[in-house]
Formats: structure tokens, C-alpha cells, sequence
């Protein structure tokens, strides 16, 4: 589950090290292998079906941002690489080994031989190439996947094999880039169709799964790839996938898609959350949880806004937001109230909750040093305007309207009238784009800190209106510092910063919660809290 697509522009370079933390993995029931019946051996066919509660309207892994699309089109493409959920350790996958120049601008691949793509086509560092040359035109939706590459000079084809990424600066994030679902790598032909028939139609993979068909905002149905045998090294299982055949469906209500789950109509279903948990928990269904890396949930002012340049307001705001009683309220169990703007579980995180207390004295006294003195109606006032904020939100998770409900009494308490305004999800990138909004609610999932440069740097996309300052100094020199060491250092500076400025107003931190059957067995989370289901089975 997410709230805002991983959105970034082509400006947006991506500068980040190997990722040397670990994650956070836990579960309820069974845990992740399963407990259904039979030996316990794994064994192969069988149709998985999955509900989700929503769908992007896009099959292109490279264009889309929102879990409930990525956990079917995932299974569509490979990576270069792959990252140990465990460790953060980028680990071989279409690509056997890499080479990094010292100044981390040139980024060399040796790519397996013998993979092939389902339409027969192999893969070639040409089609490598084609993939790269082609992100940076997919346009809105593929504003992660550009965001990635952004600052790139080149990519040569060394040899058939060996294909070379050579970026005008420094760009050490770019081999955890390779990792993601955003820069899987399609055939040749794949890559040169038209982002809008990438949506509509899909794409051709090398992944142990095929795309069959697509019934937008109903179903996406995967196959079997015969013949698969190019495999993360991560994975457990050589070979071809155990499971014949993924069915998703798109089942928006969160409690029907827990019946359905009861009832045995559906094998697992996505974003479980607290209401549901009691009647999932035992019988033939196991929770199983992870919480999502990157930046928390929470709310991305617009600072260029007449009202939010004030920074007295937009502290006033983080302090009078009470994030543990939204945890423990709206949440899945396990949720964590937002201890910075990146979750716990992201590389080089840093606990500033005491900067992060509820505070409605601080927030009231902060507001009245503004100017905004308290109404009649409770709705603070200055020179004749009411203090009144509109959070845009999209409903593509069942935690949104109530989390977002709460806060409007928590900033009433202090004096803020706060307007809920309904987005679609198409509508939101379009939107902050746009600059016409005061803040968004949601979240952008990357195992990798510098997510806080693609966000904040007002060198990059900066959808969120920040001013220019020391905060962009830091971002550029985390993302161009190898060092690990050095590298925290400036991203707890950053963390610093963007909290004590309040350019966003943290609240909690995503937990992906799925319901399974105990017959699905060996369903795993990625580094990002997405899944992946060639080791999967059923039984």
C-alpha cells in the first residue's frame, strides 16, 4: 500500500550508495512461509489469485508507482540487479557483476548470457541501451524511472554483453536504481513503443511471468514463463516459477476483500488493515507485515503558498499533530508513529522524535506569534482571512480519509480549519505538478536516503515549492559522497533540516499488511516491501 506514486521528474538525478541496513520483516500466523497442509515440500502449478484495492490504470512497471499495480507488474520484468531485503546488499540478477568508476559517474554492467525475453528476443547490452534511452521520454508517469537516470550522459554498448552508464555527475544511488521495478528492462521492441501503449497494452519481459491480459480497474492476469532460467541470485528456486498462473483483482472495498479471503475466494489481498485484523487472524489466514522504507507518511506542504512561507505555521502544524494516537488509532497494529521524515527502515534513518512531539501549547503559541489570533468559531483569523488549509488526497488506501479526518480535529484544536479534497490518483502527479494545492497526504517508498534529494532539492522536481538554502548543499553532497560513513552524516543534517523547518509534517510510518491463505507458501517482501512470487507456491 502507498498513498502517492513514487513520483519524481527527469530532473531528478539519483544519487545514493549501497543500501547496509536492514529491514524491518515481520509476521503474524504462520509468517512468510506458510503452514498450509500437505508435506511442506514445494510443488509447482496452481493459480494464485490476489485482491487489490486499486488499479493505476497502467501495466508499464516503468510508469507505475502505486503497490497495488507494482505487485503484478513485477512479476513481468527483471533487473539488472536485486537488493537483499535483509541487508540492503545489491545482489546480481540480469546483470553477473558491475564495475563503479572511483567518482561513482560511470557504471559498467556484464550482463548473463542465455536470457531471453518473451517475445524470443535476447538480451543485449543494445537492449539495455534501448531501455535507458528511452526512460527519460516516458513523461508524467514515468517520472521515477527518468528520475533515476536524470544527469545521464550516456550508455555504450561495450560489447554485445557489457553495456556502460556514464552520468555528468557523481550518481552513486544508481546501482540501487538498477534494482527496482522502475528500471526493469524490456525487450527492444517493448522499449520503443509509445508510453501510452506501454499502459494500455503492457510490456515484454524477461520476467518468470507474462502478461496475458489486462481489464482496467478489474483484473491483470500473468502466466507462467516456460523456460525461465535467469533468476535473482536472491531467489531460493532455479528455474521456472512454481505457480502456473497470478490473477489479480481489483476489489476496492477493504472488508470485502477480507470476506473474500475468509471465504476462500481469493488466496492473499493487500493492504489489510486494523478493522479486519481480529476476524483475519487464525482459522486458515496469516497477517504478514513490513514496513515500507523512504519517506513516511505524512503531509507535503506546497511552501511556496502564501500561508505555509510562514515557518511559525507550518511548525505550528507538526506540533499539533498528535501522530501516536493516529498509529494507534487508524493504523494497522505494528504502525509506528513518524520518528523523522524517513521511516526506521531506511539507510542511515535518525530518531528525531523529541523534534516530533505533540505539542498543542507550542503550536497555539507559534501561531499567535504568527499573527493568527483565535476566532469566535474557534478558526483563527488574520487580516480578515480564516487560517484554512485543503489536503488534497487520493482514496487508494482504506488508512487515508480516517488518518486525514483526525487531523483535521487535531489542527481544529489548535485553530486550523482544515478541507479534505478527493483526488483521483491520475489526478495527483498532474496536481503537484501544477503547484495548485497546499498540501498532499501520502508517502514515496525507496530503500535508499537520497529519496530526500529526488523530494527536496530544489535543483530537481521540488513539487513542493521548497526555498533554496544549505538543505540543497547537503542533498547534492550526500548523493555524490561514497564514504558510508561521510554519507550519514549528511543525511541526519538533511533529516535535521527538513524537520525543524517543517517542510513536511511526518506522521507515521506505511506498513504493507497482506492477508494470506496458509495454503501460499514462500511469499516474500522485496527491499521495498513489494513482492515478488517466483518462489511462491501453493499447497
Amino acid at each position: 500500500m502507498r498513498a502517492l506514486p513514487d513520483f519524481r521528474s527527469p530532473r531528478w538525478a539519483a544519487l545514493t550508495a549501497l543500501l547496509t541496513t536492514s529491514v524491518l520483516l515481520t509476521a503474524c500466523g504462520s509468517g512468510t512461509g506458510g503452514s498450509g497442509a500437505g508435506d511442506g515440500k514445494p510443488r509447482s502449478g496452481g493459480t494464485l489469485t490476489f485482491a487489490v484495492g486499486s488499479d493505476a490504470g497502467c501495466v508499464d512497471p516503468q510508469q507505475v508507482g502505486s503497490n497495488d499495480t507494482i505487485y503484478s507488474v513485477r512479476q513481468v520484468v527483471d533487473s539488472l540487479t536485486d537488493q537483499d531485503p535483509r541487508t540492503g546488499k545489491i545482489v546480481p540478477w540480469l546483470a553477473k557483476s558491475w564495475d563503479i568508476s572511483a567518482d561513482a559517474t560511470a557504471f559498467t554492467f556484464h550482463l548473463r548470457s542465455g536470457v531471453t525475453f518473451s517475445d524470443g528476443s535476447p538480451l543485449t547490452a543494445q537492449v539495455v541501451k534501448d531501455n535507458f534511452d528511452a526512460v527519460p521520454h516516458l513523461g508524467v508517469l514515468g517520472t521515477l524511472a527518468e528520475g533515476y537516470l536524470s544527469g545521464v550522459k550516456s550508455t555504450t554498448v561495450v560489447d554485445p554483453l557489457t553495456v556502460k552508464v556514464t552520468f555528468e555527475q557523481p550518481n552513486a544511488q544508481f546501482l540501487q536504481a538498477t534494482s527496482t521495478h522502475s528500471l526493469g528492462i524490456e525487450s527492444s521492441a517493448s522499449a520503443k513503443r509509445s508510453p501510452q501503449q506501454k499502459c494500455s497494452d503492457g510490456v515484454i519481459g524477461s520476467g518468470p511471468f507474462v502478461l496475458k491480459q489486462y481489464v482496467q480497474n478489474q483484473s491483470v492476469t500473468l502466466a507462467k514463463r516456460r523456460g525461465y532460467a535467469w533468476g535473482s541470485s536472491r531467489w531460493n528456486k532455479k528455474g521456472e516459477a512454481y505457480l502456473d498462473k497470478l490473477v489479480f483483482k481489483v476489489v476496492p472495498e477493504a472488508g470485502v476483500r477480507a470476506g473474500s479471503l475468509r471465504s476462500g475466494q481469493v488466496d492473499a489481498i493487500g493492504s489489510v488493515g486494523r478493522a479486519d485484523e481480529a476476524a483475519l487472524k487464525g482459522g486458515q489466514v496469516t497477517l504478514q507485515r513490513r514496513a515500507n522504507p523512504g519517506i513516511v507518511f505524512g503531509l507535503g506542504f506546497n511552501n511556496a503558498r502564501p500561508l505555509l512561507k510562514d515557518a511559525r505555521v507550518r511548525r505550528a502544524i507538526l506540533a499539533a499533530v498528535d501522530r501516536k494516537q493516529i498509529a494507534d488509532t487508524v493504523f494497522p497494529t505494528g504502525t509506528r508513529a513518524a520518528t523523522s521524515v524517513l521511516a526506521h527502515t531506511t539507510p542511515d534513518y535518525t530518531n528525531l522524535a523529541p523534534d516530533l512531539a505533540f505539542d498543542a501549547a507550542k503550536a497555539k503559541s507559534l501561531l499567535d506569534e504568527a499573527g493568527w489570533k483565535a476566532g469566535g468559531d474557534g478558526t483563527r483569523t488574520k487580516d480578515g482571512k480564516k487560517l484554512n488549509l485543503t489536503i488534497d488526497w487520493v482514496p487508494n488506501a482504506a488508512t487515508n480519509q480516517p488518518a486525514l479526518e483526525l487531523i483535521q480535529q487535531q489542527l481544529k484544536a489548535v485553530g486550523v480549519q482544515v478541507t479534505l479534497k478527493q483526488l483521483q490518483l491520475t489526478q495527483l502527479t498532474p496536481t503537484q505538478q501544477s503547484g495548485e494545492f497546499d498540501a498532499t497526504w501520502g508517502n514515496i517508498t525507496r530503500a535508499d536516503p537520497d529519496i530526500l534529494r529526488s523530494s527536496f532539492s530544489t535543483k530537481l522536481a521540488n513539487f513542493y515549492r521548497v526555498p533554496a538554502s544549505g538543505l540543497d548543499r547537503t542533498l547534492s553532497a550526500q548523493a555524490a559522497t561514497t564514504d558510508p560513513e561521510g554519507r550519514s552524516k549528511l543525511v541526519t543534517q538533511a533529516q535535521r533540516s527538513i524537520v525543524r523547518d517543517a517542510y513536511n509534517v511526518p506522521v507515521v510510518e506505511l506498513q504493507t499488511q497482506l492477508g494470506l491463505s496458509t495454503k501460499v507458501h514462500s511469499l516474500a517482501f522485496d527491499a521495498s516491501s513489494r513482492i515478488q512470487l517466483h518462489d511462491t507456491w501453493i499447497g
